[in-house]
């Protein structure tokens, strides 16, 4: 009989990315939770197919927007982004015990969210002629996942609120990109995914200030030493201010990026 949390260990193992994509869609939230179970994964990390190559990012060429292929490429490499999103997503669920039942209710709607973020984009790339997995990409999200497996605070605190708020920076510069191409389709999915997005960094900032509290730590100076001990990304400009504030970043952490 599965729980919620052992039951994600079922798409986060499944290396096929449309039926990973489908399995987390399928996730029963109304599972008895199991928050007190101490579980293990049979493999040392999610489930891959052979294709995409993956390259380290620098090795990432584009390709002019004015042409059906480099439009592709930028599809695929957001598809690649909420792919890994389904098991960042996934990985905590399973991976940290002893939290309250909603953290692992939050996760699962997330990798959910994720998983209909991944199915739109990979279905416009086939309507314009690709599929996931034609281009190569890079594992920069599932290298940070690593990182930060042993410590839940740092991962709520990096993952959603560095790299995935980053999406929220980035996501109205690349849908003007693709709008101006003439692709209105990826304008409109990338609409859906932003506003998803936010209510994703916003459950991370909740739960990274619900495990400050539990540890007696300021936020602000925590995150500012997690970054350097975990060699994250530093936040550089552009940055969706409205957004993040939608997100539930603090008036101090905003005045921060400002400076």
């Amino acid at each position: 009989m599965h729980t919620l949390r052992t039951a994600a260990l079922i798409p986060w193992a499944q290396t096929d990315p449309n039926l990973k994509a489908q399995a987390t869609l399928a996730l029963d939230l109304s599972l008895t939770v199991g928050a007190g179970d101490s579980l293990r994964a049979a493999t040392p990390g999610p489930g891959r197919a052979t294709r995409p190559v993956l390259v380290p990012h620098t090795q990432l060429k584009a390709k002019s927007m004015a042409t059906p292929e480099g439009r592709a490429m930028l599809v695929h490499s957001i598809a690649h982004i909420e792919l890994n999103a389904i098991d960042l997503a996934l990985d905590v669920v399973w991976r940290f015990a002893d939290m309250p039942e909603a953290f692992y209710t939050d996760w699962v709607r997330i990798a959910q969210e994720e998983a209909k973020h991944f199915l739109l984009l990979r279905n416009h790339l086939v309507s314009l002629g690709f599929d996931y997995g034609d281009f190569p990409a890079h594992n920069t999200l599932w290298d940070m996942a690593e990182r930060t497996k042993d410590d839940i605070l740092a991962r709520i605190g990096i993952v959603p609120r560095t790299m995935e708020a980053r999406g929220l920076d980035a996501s109205p510069g690349v849908k003007n990109k693709l709008v101006s191409v003439g692709d209105h389709r990826a304008g409109e999915i990338l609409d859906i995914i932003l506003t998803d997005e936010i209510g994703h960094v916003a459950a991370g900032n909740h739960w990274y200030r619900y495990l400050c509290d539990q540890r007696g730590l300021d936020p602000v100076s925590t995150f500012a030493r997690l970054i350097a001990q975990y060699d994250a990304p530093k936040l550089r400009p552009p940055f969706n201010m409205a957004a993040r504030q939608s997100a539930g970043f603090s008036t101090e952490e905003l005045q921060l990026l400002g400076q």
